[in-house]
């Protein structure tokens, strides 16, 4: 990166130049070292706390985006982050500015995005008198964050600046710049880091002959490409390894873009609401090659009753974070390496073996994989005839089919979490060789799509951006359409209107007899109404056969128009199965009086139930 050339109101230099020690401001050491790790976008809200610096921002052509709710700002940073390989950062006041960021820091921590979060904090003068606006920040953020760097010492602001920036690209996950408000100020010499590059390897000589070892006898071996493909650009490379051998390649949970959807040994992603052709090639393997995967419980799940994940294949896990080897399945090959490098190295020493077993029936089990995948389309069309019709509501299936098929090629696409939006897993394909698909992984949080949409659309703003957000989750982000308008980011939300908290419910539905406690979102309002009071475009859709039309105009309306559409789509109250029956039980009653309200739905007896679950209206 070449050297900063701004020096701000510094008065013994006309430029800085990187490692050499300059005389500078404070604020202008914190500034010159975002500059040269590449910062150009930031989010939160405005500040006394660090408003010094921040008055540097526009002269070091650093754009300050400022959002609704410091937790929405995490968030775009990690949308940011995700999709452009950079830097996501955020920064807001000190004390309640900053315990707002914690939420969407955690879900960007399981998320792998390198977040950069800037905590001003308190003075060193007022600190531990219980002053205005006081927190002690660093234990807050301390089970979420790779590395925290607190300023104890204004002189080595640049210092800690850039360490906390190189851990972020390193280990892959947020960190914390902790900076005491007075320490802003002052004058020190300060020393502008270039950032520190990193080359990984493969992995080891023989962790590689193990695997290739067990893949080159392997009869039905398949790959399980997770979000390290993506974050590592390893697209080419796994592409390669599956078409040498022929073997199918699924993608983890809320990973889909991992692997081109439009690719014949594609067999779609795992997970809740997944494809049952990656579910079926996956329990067929004797060996699986999970690259860039940490091989998550929660997106190993049994679904459609199926307990699909192998009981006695052989495993070889490819990560380049060694503490996530081995963790949650017993594994029989651990690789520490980039999945880039190791997939093009497993390849080339198989390529020089002989006798490699799959290779015999690489034909079949292509023609296999091709019939899984058919049968399994032909089974998701039949969903969208289950459940009842009701008049000027779409069934959500039947809605997020046409969705599918009316989304344009490069989109990019954030899932909240909530029912609806998970059944729409079964639904998002992704055929592009880049990250597309955003979600609040395993953290679970509702309120993440919106704003990680807004960030990613900041990050490549030539791609369309789209949110799907339930009701109750829409009432956490639609305030951030203010945003869109306000800060001219064009992107668009897919709010599905049912009324309800659909996950929560499905339980309610399950195992509490259909008695309803604080799931139940009344009211006659319209989300389109909302969003055009905003100043954005809205759109209410309430037939099927207007929804491939509605996502084509509010594309429309941001990539030629620049504006934002909320598209609200009013839907049943059908419910997809819960997120995992192995959370709950039969409620169980000792007391008199609650014995009579502990009968529940006969499907939450353990046995097969139909899909769609109820269609409760109550």
């Amino acid at each position: 990166m070449a050297p900063a050339q701004r020096a701000f109101a510094n008065k013994n230099a006309e430029e800085v130049t990187l490692g050499v020690p300059t005389k500078m401001s404070n604020s202008e050491a914190f500034v010159e070292q975002m500059v040269a790790h590449g910062v150009t976008d930031t989010f939160g809200i405005v500040g006394s706390a660090f408003m010094d610096a921040l008055d540097l921002w526009p002269g070091a052509g650093i754009r300050f985006i400022s959002v609704a709710h410091e937790q929405n700002a995490t968030h775009m940073a990690d949308g940011y982050a995700r999709v452009s390989g950079r830097h996501g950062v955020c920064i807001a006041q000190n004390g309640p500015g900053i315990s707002n960021f914690f939420t969407g820091v955690a879900a960007a921590y399981w998320a792998h995005s390198p977040v950069v979060v800037v905590t001003p904090e308190a003075g060193t003068m007022t600190k531990g008198h219980g002053g205005f606006q006081e927190l002690d920040q660093i234990p807050v953020f301390s089970a979420v964050t790779k590395f925290q760097a607190h300023v104890n010492n204004p002189a080595r602001m640049s210092e800690l600046t850039a360490q906390a920036f190189d851990v972020a690209s390193h280990e892959r996950g947020p960190v914390q710049i902790n900076i005491p408000r007075d320490f802003f100020y002052g004058e020190n010499n300060h020393t502008i880091r270039a950032p520190k590059k990193l080359t990984h390897s493969a992995g080891s000589d023989a962790a590689l002959s193990d695997a290739v070892n067990l893949i080159k006898n392997a009869k039905n071996p398949a790959i399980l490409a997770g979000g390290g493909v993506s974050m590592g650009g390893a697209y080419d490379e796994v592409e390669a390894l599956a078409e040498y051998l022929g073997i199918p390649v699924a993608c983890t949970y809320l990973h889909n873009d991992s692997f081109p959807a439009n690719h014949r040994l594609s067999v779609g992603n795992l997970g809740y609401q997944g494809h049952k052709s990656a579910m079926n090639a996956m329990h067929e393997a004797d060996v699986v090659i999970a690259l860039g995967s940490r091989l998550s419980v929660f997106g190993t799940l049994p679904q459609y009753n199926f307990d699909y994940f192998p009981k006695n294949a052989k495993i070889i896990q490819v990560d380049i974070d060694q503490r996530r080897l081995g963790l949650s399945k017993q594994v029989d090959t651990l690789v520490h390496g980039d999945c880039k490098q190791a997939a093009a190295e497993m390849l080339r020493r198989l390529q020089a073996e002989d006798n490699i077993a799959c290779l015999s029936n690489k034909a079949e089990r292509e023609a296999h994989v091709a019939e899984l995948k058919a049968t399994w389309e032909a089974e998701l069309d039949s969903f969208t005839e289950l459940g009842a019709r009701e008049a000027g509501r779409m069934k959500p299936r039947a809605m997020l089919r046409q969705m599918e098929l009316a989304l344009p090629e490069n989109a990019m696409v954030s899932t909240d979490i909530g029912n609806i939006c998970s059944v729409s897993n079964s639904y998002l394909r992704f055929n592009g060789k880049e990250t597309s698909m955003l979600g609040a992984m395993t953290y679970g949080n509702c309120g993440y799509a919106f704003p990680a949409a807004i960030g990613a659309k900041v990050a490549r703003p030539e791609r369309p951006a789209f949110a799907y957000v339930g009701d109750g989750a829409w009432g956490m982000s639609l305030n951030e359409v203010l945003t869109c308008v306000r800060e001219e980011i064009p992107t668009t939300a897919v709010v599905f209107n049912n009324g309800q908290w659909g996950a929560e419910k499905k339980n309610q539905v399950l195992w509490f007899g259909d008695r309803y406690i604080g799931s139940q979102l009344k009211g006659d309002h319209s989300y389109a109404e909302i969003a055009r009071s905003m100043g954005a475009e809205g759109i209410t859709v309430s037939n099927v056969d207007d929804v491939q039309d509605a996502i084509r105009q509010a594309t429309e309306n941001q990539m030629k128009h620049g504006k934002t559409t909320v598209v609200e789509m009013m839907v049943t109250k059908e419910l997809g199965d819960p997120f995992r029956r192995d959370a709950m039980k039969l409620p169980q009653r000792v007391l008199g009086r609650y014995q009579n309200t502990s009968e529940v739905s006969e499907s939450a007896t353990g046995q097969a139930t139909d899909f769609v679950g109820k269609n409760s209206a109550h």
